[in-house]
């Protein structure tokens, strides 16, 4: 399928890069990573246009958020049920769900571009629990253009080497997420022992 999709770029370029950016915010199997990274090559060759290969990208990503967004806010509750019956999906969402609790807006602008297979589930939680709108559109506004950047940039700058350029995104991104973890762990140990503290200093005050 993959391949199928490549060969399709030269011709329909910039609509099929947003239709695929779009289908998949909707968990949709569909390599939209590998499509952008090719849409760049195809911009640094002159074939295509690199500001318009982004947006189509972006533009993509972002309308597939809203898509998955309003869906979670429609059906609610009962759509993430039956989603739940396949048990990877339920592990995703539950993924979802802690991350939305805990993280909420950054929860929605990490999961565009870093933790990536995330998105799909954080948007239909992030509907279905009533998460603001206006909240979530600007993380995930923001989140998607993050998304396009890196993965058409990267792309125009490596001239179509896939493999090379797909390599080095996967490292980067993968001391990014570790990174994150240390931090988002540093900050939670941090904020439980001031909220410790707070507490022992209440009860001795009493």
């Amino acid at each position: 399928m993959t391949e199928w999709l490549l060969a399709l770029v030269p011709q329909y370029g910039l609509w099929l890069l947003a239709a695929t950016t779009f289908l998949s915010c909707l968990a949709l199997p569909i390599p939209a990573s590998i499509l952008m990274l090719t849409a760049g090559g195809f911009a640094a060759v002159g074939d295509l246009s690199l500001w318009q290969a982004f947006l189509a990208a972006a533009i993509g990503g972002i309308v597939g958020d809203q898509t998955g967004y309003w869906a979670g806010r429609r059906f609610g509750a009962a759509f993430l049920s039956r989603l739940r019956k396949d048990a990877a999906r339920d592990k995703l969402l539950a993924r979802a769900d802690a991350l939305m609790d805990k993280r909420g807006i950054l929860a929605v602008f990490l999961s565009r571009w870093l933790f990536s297979p995330l998105g799909p589930w954080v948007n239909l939680t992030a509907g279905s629990t009533g998460y603001g709108w206006h909240r979530f559109t600007l993380a995930g506004v923001a989140g998607e253009i993050v998304w396009a950047a890196l993965y058409v940039g990267t792309g125009y700058i490596f001239a179509g080497n896939v493999e090379a350029a797909s390599d080095l995104l996967g490292s980067v991104l993968g001391m990014v997420a570790g990174a994150s973890a240390v931090v988002i762990l540093g900050y939670w140990l941090w904020a439980a022992q001031r909220t410790d503290a707070a507490r022992a200093l209440s009860g001795g005050k009493s």
